[in-house]
Protein backbone atom coordinates (compact mmCIF):
# COMPACT_ATOMS: atom_id res chain seq x y z
CA UNK A 1 0.00 0.00 0.00
CA UNK A 2 1.38 3.41 -0.44
CA UNK A 3 -0.30 6.61 1.10
CA UNK A 4 0.23 10.22 -0.91
CA UNK A 5 -0.15 13.26 0.75
CA UNK A 6 -0.04 16.63 -1.32
CA UNK A 7 1.06 20.05 -0.29
CA UNK A 8 2.01 23.08 -1.52
CA UNK A 9 -1.00 24.62 -3.44
CA UNK A 10 -2.50 28.07 -2.33
CA UNK A 11 -3.42 31.57 -3.96
CA UNK A 12 -0.83 33.04 -6.04
CA UNK A 13 -0.62 35.84 -9.18
CA UNK A 14 -0.90 35.23 -12.76
CA UNK A 15 3.26 34.89 -13.84
CA UNK A 16 3.78 33.75 -10.16
CA UNK A 17 4.99 30.42 -9.16
CA UNK A 18 4.02 27.51 -6.72
CA UNK A 19 6.07 24.33 -5.63
CA UNK A 20 3.82 21.43 -4.78
CA UNK A 21 4.82 18.23 -2.96
CA UNK A 22 3.74 14.46 -2.81
CA UNK A 23 5.27 13.08 0.31
CA UNK A 24 4.33 8.40 0.47
CA UNK A 25 4.35 6.63 2.88
CA UNK A 26 5.26 2.72 1.91
CA UNK A 27 8.42 1.02 1.14
CA UNK A 28 7.80 0.43 -2.20
CA UNK A 29 6.89 3.80 -3.56
CA UNK A 30 10.52 3.85 -5.22
CA UNK A 31 9.41 1.34 -7.67
CA UNK A 32 6.27 3.42 -8.73
CA UNK A 33 5.51 5.77 -11.60
CA UNK A 34 4.18 9.04 -10.53
CA UNK A 35 2.09 11.68 -12.14
CA UNK A 36 0.29 15.22 -11.66
CA UNK A 37 -3.31 15.21 -12.56
CA UNK A 38 -5.92 18.22 -11.73
CA UNK A 39 -8.83 18.70 -11.86
CA UNK A 40 -10.70 22.23 -12.46
CA UNK A 41 -13.98 22.74 -11.20
CA UNK A 42 -17.01 21.17 -13.55
CA UNK A 43 -14.25 19.90 -15.81
CA UNK A 44 -12.41 15.80 -16.58
CA UNK A 45 -9.07 15.11 -14.31
CA UNK A 46 -6.62 16.19 -16.85
CA UNK A 47 -2.95 14.80 -16.77
CA UNK A 48 -0.46 17.09 -16.20
CA UNK A 49 2.64 15.63 -15.72
CA UNK A 50 4.73 12.05 -15.06
CA UNK A 51 7.70 10.99 -14.04
CA UNK A 52 8.95 7.29 -13.46
CA UNK A 53 10.89 5.15 -10.98
CA UNK A 54 14.09 6.43 -11.80
CA UNK A 55 13.56 10.17 -12.25
CA UNK A 56 14.66 9.92 -15.60
CA UNK A 57 12.20 10.01 -17.71
CA UNK A 58 8.96 12.84 -17.52
CA UNK A 59 6.69 13.78 -20.00
CA UNK A 60 4.33 16.63 -19.93
CA UNK A 61 0.74 17.90 -21.03
CA UNK A 62 1.78 20.35 -23.87
CA UNK A 63 -0.29 23.16 -22.00
CA UNK A 64 2.35 22.84 -18.78
CA UNK A 65 5.23 22.31 -20.83
CA UNK A 66 8.07 24.56 -20.54
CA UNK A 67 7.02 26.12 -17.44
CA UNK A 68 6.47 22.89 -15.29
CA UNK A 69 8.66 20.67 -14.51
CA UNK A 70 8.62 16.76 -12.12
CA UNK A 71 10.83 15.60 -10.08
CA UNK A 72 11.35 13.01 -7.38
CA UNK A 73 13.83 12.09 -4.38
CA UNK A 74 13.27 8.05 -3.64
CA UNK A 75 15.45 8.90 -0.87
CA UNK A 76 12.75 11.36 1.47
CA UNK A 77 9.74 9.64 -0.97
CA UNK A 78 9.08 12.71 -2.16
CA UNK A 79 7.89 14.20 -5.78
CA UNK A 80 7.98 17.78 -6.66
CA UNK A 81 6.10 19.17 -9.41
CA UNK A 82 7.41 23.29 -9.91
CA UNK A 83 5.19 25.13 -11.60
CA UNK A 84 6.33 28.65 -13.39
CA UNK A 85 4.35 31.37 -15.14
CA UNK A 86 1.10 30.58 -13.46
CA UNK A 87 -1.80 31.09 -15.93
CA UNK A 88 -5.78 31.59 -14.95
CA UNK A 89 -6.07 28.71 -16.68
CA UNK A 90 -3.83 26.34 -14.03
CA UNK A 91 -6.62 27.28 -11.21
CA UNK A 92 -7.65 23.40 -10.06
CA UNK A 93 -7.51 20.95 -7.87
CA UNK A 94 -4.03 19.17 -7.71
CA UNK A 95 -3.85 15.01 -7.50
CA UNK A 96 -0.38 12.91 -7.08
CA UNK A 97 -1.08 9.12 -8.51
CA UNK A 98 1.29 6.59 -8.11
CA UNK A 99 0.96 3.14 -10.59
CA UNK A 100 3.37 0.89 -12.16
CA UNK A 101 2.68 2.38 -15.29
CA UNK A 102 3.81 5.72 -16.45
CA UNK A 103 0.55 6.94 -18.31
CA UNK A 104 -1.21 10.11 -19.50
CA UNK A 105 -4.46 8.78 -18.08
CA UNK A 106 -5.98 8.23 -14.70
CA UNK A 107 -5.29 4.49 -14.52
CA UNK A 108 -2.81 4.93 -10.99
CA UNK A 109 -3.47 2.53 -8.01
CA UNK A 110 -2.95 4.95 -5.82
CA UNK A 111 -4.31 8.89 -4.98
CA UNK A 112 -4.00 11.90 -2.76
CA UNK A 113 -6.55 13.96 -1.69
CA UNK A 114 -5.47 16.79 -4.03
CA UNK A 115 -4.28 20.01 -3.34
CA UNK A 116 -6.28 23.95 -4.40
CA UNK A 117 -3.61 25.62 -6.93
CA UNK A 118 -5.89 29.36 -7.65
CA UNK A 119 -3.82 31.67 -9.57
CA UNK A 120 -5.64 35.28 -9.76
CA UNK A 121 -5.71 37.28 -13.32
Amino acid sequence: QVQLIESGGGLVQAGGSLRLSCAASGRTFSSYAVAWFRQALGKEREFVAAINWTGGRTYYADSVKGRFTISRDNAKNTVALQMNNLKAEDTAVYYCAAGTLMITTPQYNYWGLGTQVTVSS
